[in-house]
């Protein structure tokens, strides 16, 4: 269930070390029930915050807004360490988000994150009115395609043919290039899991 709290929108649960959970670009807090019901029963507490990537002033549509949204949102919260688990640009937040607070953060798992190395949309993007196209795009994300529901291609879809999500997507793209992490990553010491799929083209 999501709780609403000042700006903050969030699904909590569980009690005991807190494990923030942060969304990709088309990423929903759905995308994690998996992991949601895995850890509380495991004496940890589950935070998933809804990133603003849509919602904030262009010019704090960046890696770096998001990472101090995070750190707003922990301290709000009365956490002293968390453990970061981040996918996608969430993987990227939690990057950068450990680079500036590294105090706050116990340890950190990142899966397919941006920021470290980026393959771009192809030859073009994006094709906004081929809706075979976005849905093939849609589809690479996943090692199984057949993740890539047709609500999920329908959603990436919306987007893409939305102006001005369109362009804070190509805002956080460009942000995502300018914020590389590769040469400040062997220079943190922060407790760290990447996770990258072998088969992972994105």
């Amino acid at each position: 269930m999501l709780k609403k709290e000042k700006k903050y929108t969030y699904f909590e649960a569980g009690e005991g070390t807190p494990i923030i959970i942060l969304h990709g670009l088309m990423g929903g807090l759905s995308n994690f029930d998996g992991v949601a019901n895995f850890f509380p029963p495991k004496g940890y507490k589950v935070v998933i915050p809804e990133l603003p990537i849509y919602t904030q002033n262009i010019l704090k549509t960046n890696v770096k807004a998001f990472s101090k949204f995070v750190k707003d949102f922990v301290v709000f919260k009365g956490f002293d360490k968390v453990i970061l688990l981040g996918n996608s640009l969430g993987g990227h937040i939690g990057l950068y988000f450990t680079k500036m607070y590294p105090d706050l953060v116990k340890a950190l798992v990142i899966t397919g994150s941006s920021g470290l190395y980026e393959s771009g949309m192809g030859e073009s993007y994006p094709k906004r009115g081929d809706y075979e196209y976005i849905k093939k795009k849609a589809e690479d994300v996943f090692y199984d395609p057949a993740i890539a529901t047709k609500e999920i291609v329908d959603e990436v879809f919306a987007t893409v043919n939305d102006r001005i999500k369109l362009i804070k997507t190509l805002t956080i793209a460009k942000s995502a290039i300018r914020h590389n992490m590769a040469k400040d990553l062997p220079k943190m010491t922060t407790p760290t899991c990447i996770i990258w799929g072998r088969n992972d083209k994105v």
